[in-house]
C-alpha cells in the first residue's frame, strides 16, 4: 500500500501532552473537512506534491532519526487507504510512542483493536472553524487519559462550546484536554480570564510552540 506523504522531518511537538519534546513527523495528503482557520490547508489540495511511499519506508525513515516520539497528522491520517497496516507496523516497535492527530470526523472505534493502540489527539471542531457538524460524537466513547482532546478557538462563543462538551461528556474525567487559540485571532489572556471565571480545571491553555520559535507559516517545523 503507497501512502501520499507531502512532508516528513523532524522538529518538537508543538501541541498536546508531548509539547517541546522531539518528535518525527508524517504528514499526509488530503482531509475531508475545511476548516477556517486550517493552517495545512496546502496539503489538502488536489494538486498538492507528495512522495509515496510505503509502509516499512515510513517506518525505516523514522528508525533512521533515532527520535522516539511519531506524530502521524495531516490532512487527515485516518482517512488513508491501508493506515491499519502502517499502524499495525508501528505498534510492533515498543521503542516508539506513535501520536495520531485526527480531525474529530472519523470513527476511532477500529483502531482500538491493535495490540498497542496509537494514542490520538483529537480535535472537537468549534463554531468558528464552520466544521463542527462533521464531529463524530461517539468518539469520545473510545478516549482515555493517554489521548488528548484539542478545542483550537478563535472566539467567545468556541470557548463557551468547549466548556459545555468538556461538561456535557465529563471529559475531564477521561482524558487530556487543550485550549489553543486560533492564531492572530483570540487574545490569549481572555482564553485564561475564561477558564478562571468557570472554573475549569484539569484543562490547559497552549500555544502553538513552532509558531512562537519560528515564522507562523514556515513549513516543515
Amino acid at each position: 500500500m503507497e501512502f501520499k506523504v507531502v512532508e516528513k522531518f523532524t522538529s518538537i511537538n508543538g501541541e498536546g501532552s508531548l509539547s517541546g519534546q522531539l518528535a518525527v513527523f508524517i504528514r499526509f495528503a488530503g482531509c475531508n473537512l475545511n476548516c477556517s482557520y486550517c493552517d495545512t490547508s496546502w496539503a489538502n489540495k488536489k494538486d498538492v506534491f507528495y512522495r509515496s511511499m510505503i509502509s516499512e519506508d515510513i517506518y525505516q525513515y523514522i528508525k533512521s532519526t533515532e527520535i522516539k516520539n511519531v506524530t502521524l497528522t495531516g490532512g487527515e491520517p485516518l482517512l488513508q487507504e491501508g493506515i491499519m497496516e502502517l499502524l499495525k507496523m508501528l505498534s510492533k516497535d515498543k521503542e516508539i510512542h506513535v501520536e495520531v492527530e485526527t480531525n474529530g470526523s472519523v470513527s476511532l472505534n477500529r483502531f482500538l483493536n491493535l495490540d498497542n493502540p496509537p494514542s490520538f489527539t483529537m480535535d472537537y471542531k468549534l463554531p468558528s472553524s464552520n466544521m463542527e457538524d462533521k464531529m463524530n460524537l461517539d468518539n469520545f466513547k473510545y478516549l482515555t487519559k493517554k489521548d488528548t482532546v484539542k478545542f483550537v478557538s478563535g472566539t467567545m462563543e468556541d470557548l463557551q462550546k468547549a466548556k459545555y462538551i468538556i461538561d456535557k461528556y465529563k471529559l475531564a474525567d477521561k482524558t487530556n484536554l487543550y485550549i489553543s487559540p486560533v492564531f492572530g485571532k483570540i487574545n490569549m489572556d481572555n482564553i485564561v480570564e475564561f477558564m478562571e471565571d468557570n472554573k475549569m480545571n484539569n484543562v490547559n491553555i497552549q500555544i502553538q510552540l513552532h509558531k512562537v520559535i519560528w515564522d507562523p507559516n514556515k513549513r516543515g517545523v
